[in-house]
């Protein structure tokens, strides 16, 4: 006897894999905050548990006012999800159908197609120049089928953006009804001037979408929260295919209290610049190649290193009880891509590469 057969887009997909990490030692493949999260965030998550048996409030009110709040926005046009991850799920079922496409640069983030596959749509890669998107590459590509360009920016995992004019200018290039997704998971950390999160596009523009996390500036990726930005009338569709209740009461009252604590967020910001900039340069001294990064992330490139590659590092650091991400999913076989951790856990990869360079 055989059972129920799923779609066969469906069986097609290789489902996600998130960072591994070990019994002990260092997990730097997940770019998780080395800080852990706000005092305030694990009190108000500890408080909730006092109203384990109530639903929580479907439409997140208090948590979309004091999104709202916090960067001057218009709650009515927030809506709240488990993680980014599910908000583009939604977008794949409020706004993809089979023989649709989707539009991403060469080495976007592996979820959105991921959404595409879902939903029967086709995923169009665009190539990037020098590890950073391409506006032309992807105007260049969009069809009469294209329905939503995903732009990561900072992306990851390269942990290149591309200024506020390139974004304007692609938002410009593309027709009405395509949906520019704006993700946003590291723009906190980004400190250049030329650089804009996008919300004033998708205050003013009617196909602009900025999506947020609370994973990586706030760590509290167990708690699965994520919120997005934009017209009114995308809210609306977001809305209507999401749960009834698909942000627990613990996420919401973390993310409210997370959201006040800017304090927490300006540590995790400056302690993250030291290091990355630490780790960089260290790198740069054993004559590793690294991808300039704003984000809480540095991709290492092993090209140059014949005998060195990046397998053999990986496999180099998890003898050391270091776990990196391996990066070929996203086309890029002689990288990895390293978080920035706490001192010591940047301390101990900067030592074991030392003696993985070191000449044999």
């Amino acid at each position: 006897m055989t059972g129920p057969k799923p779609l066969a887009n469906i069986l097609d997909i290789t489902p996600y894999k998130g960072g591994q990490k070990l019994s002990s030692g260092w997990k730097l493949s997940s770019n998780e905050n080395p800080l852990g999260c706000s005092a305030a965030a694990r009190q108000a998550v500890i408080d909730a548990a006092d109203t384990l048996s109530l639903y929580p409030d479907g439409g997140a009110v208090a948590l979309r006012e004091a999104i709202g709040s916090t960067y001057g926005l218009d709650p009515q046009r927030l809506v709240c999800g488990a993680g980014s991850d599910e908000l583009f799920q939604l977008l794949g079922r409020a706004y993809l159908s089979p023989g649709d496409e989707i539009l991403q640069s060469e080495h976007g983030f592996l979820v959105y197609r991921l959404v595409a596959q879902q939903s029967g749509a086709t995923t169009i890669s665009a190539p990037e120049k020098g590890f950073t998107t391409d506006v032309d590459a992807l105007l260049e590509r969009v069809t009469p089928r294209t329905r939503i360009v995903f732009l990561a920016n900072p992306n990851n995992p390269t942990g290149t953006y591309i200024p506020a004019g390139e974004v304007q200018r692609l938002q410009a290039g593309l027709p009405e009804h395509v949906l520019l997704v704006l993700d946003g998971a590291y723009a906190e950390y980004v400190r250049a001037p030329d650089y804009s999160d996008g919300m004033d596009l998708a205050t003013d523009m009617p196909n602009v979408l900025v999506t947020r996390t609370f994973s990586k500036i706030h760590g509290l990726a167990a708690l699965r929260l994520g919120w997005a930005y934009g017209p009114a009338s995308v809210i609306d569709a977001l809305n209507r295919t999401r749960g009834p209740f698909n942000v627990s009461a613990a996420a919401q009252a973390a993310g409210i209290a997370a959201i006040q604590d800017d304090a927490f967020q300006s540590r995790s910001v400056g302690e993250t610049e030291t290091e990355r900039a630490r780790l960089t340069r260290a790198l740069g001294e054993m004559g590793l190649s690294f991808v300039p990064s704003v984000t809480n992330f540095v991709l290492i490139d092993f090209t140059d290193h014949p005998g060195r590659g990046s397998k053999a590092a990986d496999a180099f650091l998890r003898q050391r009880g270091i776990v990196v991400r391996d990066v070929d999913v996203y086309g890029l076989p002689h990288c990895l891509r390293v978080s920035i951790g706490t001192k010591q856990a940047n301390d101990d990869v900067i030592s074991a590469l030392q003696d993985f360079m070191q000449p044999r």
